[in-house]
């Protein structure tokens, strides 16, 4: 059984150039597949509104739908590091609102530390956080509350201009107390530069080979999630398929009425047995 990381691990991992991976998990029976895995990290992250919920984007995500589905995670995967992921205007009015959340959305669920969107702009509110107690990880890059005044889903990062700001977004929450950010759709040279400029883990998506650590979209990556993927997204496994196929097989054999089987069918008491259990067959007296 694999160890879970800490906070410090992250720092040490860093310092030995080790790499790590980054999944998502929204419910308890994908966040304990993933705890049997080899994956390190696990975000519950506010893409479970189109992902779970059916939004068209992050935007309409409430603490309460979080906190809903952080908890099962935390219960699922006792040995994977686990992040809560800070909704759309939970953070961005004042910093004792950002402090207020992140509070709530660690003691309410369990989960081991917060993820906040935003760069220079968030650095007092997020040393405001740490000073209270609340571990942060940044988000930096394409940050998809906000993709809209980005111009939308685009990489960031393609002028010189804008890469020397993402290289001091990512210095500014080093010195506010992030203790890693996420790097998001960015230029893999330009995600090199910035995760040779800070001392914290990068954790990368869409950012090319160079930085500290890996992330996806678990349902992207193992193809359940439908047509759309994005383009530094690989297809590892194709769920979705062989579920389809499963779905399938069980429809025609209902119908051609070849299952359920004797097999897996309960039988009636008869001389000499007890009645089948639930999840067996029948026992001998």
């Amino acid at each position: 059984m694999k160890k879970k990381m800490t906070i410090m691990d992250f720092k040490k991992f860093k310092e030995e150039g080790k790499k790590f991976s980054y999944v998502t998990a929204y419910d308890y029976t994908i966040a304990s597949i993933v705890n049997e895995s080899e994956c390190e990290v696990i975000l519950v992250g506010d893409s479970l509104g189109m992902i779970m919920l059916g939004y068209s984007g992050t935007t309409p995500v409430t603490m309460d739908d979080m906190v809903h589905h952080i908890r099962p995670v935390v219960k699922g995967a006792p040995q994977t590091f686990i992040i809560g992921d800070m909704p759309f205007g939970s953070y961005n009015v004042s910093k004792e609102q950002a402090i207020m959340n992140g509070n709530r959305l660690i003691k309410e669920t369990g989960c081991d530390c917060i993820k906040l969107e935003g760069g220079v702009e968030m650095a007092e509110t997020i040393a405001a956080m740490v000073k209270a107690g609340i571990p942060v990880m940044g988000h930096i890059g394409l940050t998809p509350q906000t993709a809209t005044s980005l111009g939308g889903f685009r990489v960031q990062g393609g002028t010189p201009e804008s890469a020397a700001q993402l290289i001091e977004d990512a210095k500014a929450l080093e010195k506010a107390g992030c203790f890693s950010l996420v790097l998001e759709c960015v230029p893999k040279g330009v995600a090199k530069s910035l995760t040779e400029a800070v001392k914290i883990p990068v954790l990368g998506i869409g950012a090319g080979p160079y930085v500290d650590c890996q992330v996806l979209v678990t349902q992207d990556l193992l193809g359940m999630y439908g047509e759309f993927k994005p383009k530094f997204v690989k297809l590892f496994k194709n769920i979705r398929k062989e579920m389809v196929e499963g779905l399938n097989e069980f429809h025609k054999e209902t119908l051609e009425g070849t299952f359920p089987s004797n097999e897996y069918s309960f039988n009636a008491k008869v001389e000499g047995y007890e009645l089948d259990t639930l999840y067996g067959g029948g026992t001998s007296k």
